[in-house]
């Protein structure tokens, strides 16, 4: 389940309290206190055996005994009595239910959710504080502070957070849209959530505190969705190996890396962020709507230390100081002089201890007028020769008289009481401000990172540069032995048979049984040869003396060779040795080494990485780490997430690195891992980078049998390559079907360039000229785990180039019941059938994932569209919000849902 009957829980029409009482400092006394206290428009209803009456209202002794069927109970009974209430609240016809009973059991637990589901019954914890929806004036819970109103969400599983954060917040005016205390997650749980407020339009911004994450792939898909329609951030607690175990304990959920948790918000879209007041000050900044565009920030103040503090912060925290542009030089000369001396104006931007409303407006009218710089920081300290106050408004006057330009503007005002007049002002008007310059620039850095994560989401990755075919047939037939065989590791030699049947580089490597066999191989490659000894049971071969490089001929081979079976025997007595592996020194002087490896993770599944390799890979500590599936723009964010990035970049006389090679060994090795689960472990390293491309030097690979099979391991549905198909239409021509990739955003845009003014009206309701970048990403960019494109693809009669000749979609509630379907074929392949082809497969694909109703809206003039809805089974209603507009459905089988 994900959304369904939420409403009843965040939006009910009555409330039951089970176990409710006048018992002083008891759960039962204290919700009960609250419900009747916080206003909510409709009946309560207490339930207790034996008191009369709690908080003055009449109690009932049963559920049975209700006058009417709570949309919303609240359940504060024993463990042992929590299941039957459920069962009974069940068979009346309750929706939802708020556990806070602590204490229960593994088996207890099962049972409640047991006696929930036949009901479709959600179920909010156990051991959770409750809900509070402060607009509805519901206040389920045993919280000691009312929440004020607002249009924050905080989700968090620690009732004792929610706690801390209402009463901190509630201190500072800040109030909540919805206050959520999660508890043991039995039911409902972060996704649910996600999904739900993303689509509540009372909802501004998602705050979560996160110990662990129970579901995965649900967890990724909703925030993903959710992260697209409003901010999300997030604490996540646990850095420390440390207290991830605690969190752990705490939560009953899996430790996992923390590097792994920020490599799943960062695809996910989240912000994270480290403490309470950095929560609130990010939902404030980006709640404003501040649109940013880069990281350069220019800064305006009239003190001096308070500039260079700022600036500090900014460069030590990754930001840049941004330059003035000769026009925004002049026009700040003309308000402010000229700098005593000549010379250019700097940044910070220093207006003087006594400046003026006006000199502070000019000043800041230049900076937004400036392209070099993407946001601006205004800084004030105390004067006795200033106005505070009217420069607060002078500054809030030139940033509304600029709101059309859509230039970021953060102001600090230093000070207490001085300084609290400013601030209601800029936040009267929606100007972010900040009780000092670090956490204003703190604050600037959150937009850039909130900025870069929804480009992530948004941006149209480049084509792969290099297409490849791997073999897979030839990487099975490797794995499938070595699991035959019951090994866990790969040889070397298997392992880049496996790297070059998916396309990466490789030295040229053989194998040896002998010393002899050794020298034969060498004379064979020819020039500087590395030897290293061919064994199962040895992993790091270094270790054991199992490595010889440089060595210049055959005889030296074989020398080195017998003098290597010596040491390793020594070192490792047991292994069992096969032999030798032969392969060619590599000589590229100007390379990198670097390591790109996958590692299983046993919540979020396989998490790649790369980094700086070599020897000294455990010392360097220089990686980054990324969910699969990638592609080349998420590559290169990867690689830009570490520090050897910037060498990588060239500098002096070394060239650049050949990035793009990099970046797609990389997606290589993501598609490798997505193709087979059988894969555990996988380590290249080094693997070599320069200019003229990458060469894979060594690599382990680690297998096993799966423990999920398929795509079912990957936090992220990958590309669904069995729905690849080929079609022939009317007249002949045959097209590739295929679902959509977010590399087709240019044949989408060429697919509306090519239809009528008519067509695309009748499409889009509207009258349309084209798709903007962020429409045609939003089509594109889909998660194949609830959404669904399909696009049939061919050669273009004039040029020959592939092009788009139709589009399918459905998109999928939550709940995975209903979808809502859109097509369009181009203007000039109407009559060909191309259209009933890919509706015919859309509603294939959507019974295999068990759907049960697609639907849509067609305007009633499309006489087209209504006759192939009819001819497809759809049934058609009148939409009688819409007199134009009719809806068609149709109902599916709905078989078991596909991978």
């Amino acid at each position: 389940m994900t959304v369904r009957n939420l409403d009843k829980l965040f939006k009910p029409a009555s409330i039951a309290l089970i176990g409710a009482s006048r018992k002083p400092g008891t759960v039962g006394a204290v919700v009960a206190r609250n419900l009747f206290q916080a206003g909510f428009d409709g009946p309560v209803m207490p339930v207790n055996a034996t008191e009369r009456s709690v908080e003055g209202v009449l109690t009932y002794k049963t559920v049975d005994s209700l006058p009417i069927t709570p949309d919303l109970a609240v359940i504060c009974t024993p463990p042992a009595s929590v299941a039957a209430t459920i069962d009974a609240l069940g068979k009346r016809g309750t929706k939802a239910a708020i556990v806070m009973t602590s204490g229960m059991t593994a088996e207890q637990t099962q049972a409640m959710l047991d006696a929930a589901k036949p009901y479709l019954m959600r179920v909010l914890g156990p051991n959770s504080l409750g809900a509070m929806v402060p607009g509805r004036g519901m206040n389920a819970s045993f919280g000691p502070v009312a929440p004020k109103k607002g249009d924050v969400a905080l989700v968090a599983q620690s009732s004792m957070v929610v706690t801390s954060i209402a009463d901190w917040a509630t201190s500072r005016g800040i109030g909540f849209s919805h206050l959520v205390s999660l508890g043991d997650r039995g039911d409902v749980d972060f996704g649910d959530l996600l999904d739900y407020l993303a689509s509540d339009v009372t909802v501004r911004a998602i705050l979560l505190y996160i110990e662990s994450i129970s579901h995965a792939r649900k967890f990724m898909s909703a925030a993903r969705s959710a992260a697209r329609q409003k901010p999300i951030i997030v604490i996540k607690a646990g850095r420390s190996d440390e207290a991830q175990e605690a969190a752990a304990s705490h939560t009953g959920a899996l430790a996992v890396s923390d590097a792994v948790y920020d490599a799943v918000f960062r695809r996910a879209g989240i912000l994270r962020v480290n403490d309470l007041a950095e929560l609130f000050d990010a939902a404030g900044t980006l709640g404003t709507g501040v649109p940013i565009t880069g990281d350069r920030l220019a800064i305006l103040t009239n003190g001096g230390g308070m500039g260079v503090m700022a600036t500090d912060k900014l460069i030590h925290a990754g930001g840049r100081l941004a330059g003035l542009s000769s026009d925004a030089q002049e026009a700040i000369t003309a308000a402010l002089g000229a700098v005593p001396g000549g010379g250019p104006r700097g940044n910070p931007l220093l207006v003087g201890a006594d400046a003026s409303p006006k000199r502070y407006a000019d000043a800041l009218n230049a900076l937004m007028q400036d392209t070099s710089n993407d946001a601006v920081l205004v800084l004030h300290c105390p004067s006795a020769l200033t106005d505070s106050a009217a420069i607060a408004q002078a500054v809030t006057d030139t940033v509304v008289a600029n709101k059309s330009r859509r230039h970021p503007v953060l102001t600090s005002w230093i000070g207490d009481g001085s300084a609290a007049d400013a601030r209601k002002l800029f936040s009267a008007n929606r100007i972010p401000t900040y009780d000092g310059p670090s956490n204003a620039v703190r604050a600037f850095l959150h937009l850039v990172r909130y900025r870069r994560s929804q480009d992530l989401l948004m941006q149209t990755p480049p084509s792969v540069a290099d297409e490849f075919q791997p073999d897979g047939i030839a990487v099975n037939r490797v794995i499938s032995r070595a699991i035959a065989e019951k090994r866990d590791w790969l040889s070397e030699y298997e392992a880049k048979r496996v790297l070059a049947a998916y396309g990466i580089p490789v030295v040229d490597t053989r194998v040896a049984e002998t010393p002899e066999e050794a020298a034969t191989a060498a004379k064979i490659i020819g020039g500087p040869i590395a030897l290293k000894i061919l064994s199962h049971d040895i992993t790091h071969k270094s270790d054991v003396g199992g490595v010889a490089l440089g060595l210049t001929s055959p005889e030296e081979v074989r020398a080195a060779a017998e003098a290597m079976l010596e040491r390793v025997r020594e070192h490792a007595p047991d292994a069992r040795i096969e032999g030798f592996t032969v392969q060619e020194m590599a000589v590229r002087p100007d390379a990198y080494e670097l390591i790109v490896g996958m590692t299983e993770n046993e919540l979020f599944g396989p998490v790649l990485l790369f980094g700086e390799g070599g020897i000294g890979v455990e010392v360097v500590d220089d990686y980054a780490l990324a969910l699969p599936p990638l592609n080349m723009r998420l590559a290169s964010d990867l690689m830009s997430r570490t520090r050897i990035w910037k060498q990588l970049q060239g500098y002096r006389s070394r060239a650049a690195v050949d990035l793009d090679a990099v970046a797609l060994t990389l997606n290589k090795v993501s598609q490798l891992i997505v193709d087979f689960p059988e894969i555990a472990e996988l380590d290249i390293n080094p693997l070599l980078a320069d200019s003229e491309g990458v060469l894979a030097l060594d690599a382990r690979i680690k297998v096993g049998v799966p423990a999920l099979s398929g795509a079912k391991r990957l936090a992220i549905r990958p590309y669904p390559k069995a729905l690849e198909d080929r079609i022939t239409i009317k007249d002949g021509r045959q097209f590739v079907v295929r679902p959509i990739l977010p590399e087709d955003e240019p044949l989408v845009h060429q697919l509306v360039e090519n239809q009528t003014a008519e067509d695309l009206r009748l499409r889009f309701f509207a009258p349309l000229k084209r798709l903007s970048h962020q429409a045609a990403a939003r089509l594109t960019q889909i998660d194949y785990d609830r959404e669904m494109g399909l696009i049939a693809i061919g050669p273009d009669p004039d040029t020959g180039n592939t092009i788009m000749f139709g589009v399918v979609r459905i998109n999928a509630d939550p709940d995975n019941l209903r979808a809502e379907y859109a097509v369009m074929v181009r203007s000039d392949m109407k009559g060909q059938g191309l259209g009933y082809i890919l509706m015919n497969k859309i509603l294939d694909y959507a019974r295999s994932r068990g759907i049960k109703e697609v639907y849509g809206e067609v305007l009633r003039e499309n006489t087209n569209m209504l006759g192939m809805c009819r001819a497809l089974g759809f049934v058609r209603k009148e939409n009688m919000d819409e007199p134009g507009v009719v809806e068609v459905r149709i109902e599916l089988g709905g078989g078991l849902a596909a991978e």
